[in-house]
């Protein structure tokens, strides 16, 4: 499974199996948390086998049910927090996807209290959301997508590349699928802006991934600041 398809195949699920992760999946889940932690100067964590965090009166009101494992986004404070754990949250996503996993970004419906004590957060840290995780009883539903005229702005005619970095951005999830963002090409580099909302900072993060696979790293650089 390439990124992209990845990408097109993945959509936000609450409902699991009650069916364990296997050795080979966790070690693959942690080898790529540990070089996301190491690129991105994060502290994410995988826990596994602890249903407290999804449990309770919010994870029912958030419709989730038998989520036993579930990836904690855990980082220093600074102001590109939420924008890293975004970016390299859903790269943790996409690979789970392609091993065969289903996934759901959650920000507020669950236990933070729960993660905590199963995670290690030094007082400098900060547990911004959760990955739920494991093997779900659906695929998903795709949401649906604005125009991708309406999610960008380009100089002249639109490159091939840049057209791909698009329509991978159009697949990125967003808080309650708003899609509030705006992404703008001059010359080779590009802009990605927020456009508020819900978590904004973190789905730019995840905006931001999405276009750089499909457009490809080497063909345009981002705009500083």
């Amino acid at each position: 499974m390439t990124m992209f398809q990845a990408m097109e195949a993945r959509h936000s699920v609450r409902s699991y199996k009650d069916t364990p992760l296997g050795p080979q999946v966790i070690a693959a889940l942690q080898e790529e948390i540990d070089a996301c932690n190491q690129e991105g100067d994060l502290h994410i964590q995988l826990v596994t086998h602890e249903p407290k965090a999804f449990d309770g009166l919010m994870a029912h009101y958030g419709k989730f049910s038998g989520v036993q494992n579930y990836i904690a986004l855990i980082g220093k404070r600074a102001p590109d927090l939420d924008e890293r754990l975004g970016y390299y949250g859903e790269r943790l996503v996409l690979l789970a996807q392609a091993l065969g996993l289903n996934t759901c970004w959650v920000a507020m419906t669950f236990s933070k209290g729960a993660v905590k004590g199963r995670c290690t957060i030094a007082p400098d840290e900060k547990l911004v959301c959760v990955l739920s995780l494991g093997y779900g009883t659906t695929q998903g539903v795709a949401h649906k997508s604005k125009p991708m005229e309406d999610l960008c702005q380009v100089e002249g005619a639109m490159p091939d590349w840049f057209r791909r970095g698009m329509e991978a951005a159009i697949l990125a999830p967003t808080a309650m699928n708003q899609q509030k963002f705006l992404i703008t090409l001059k010359d080779n580099t590009v802009t990605a802006k927020s456009l508020g909302g819900f978590y904004s900072k973190v789905d730019l993060g995840i905006i931001k991934y999405h276009f750089a696979v499909g457009a490809g790293h080497e063909n345009f650089v981002w705009a500083k600041g």
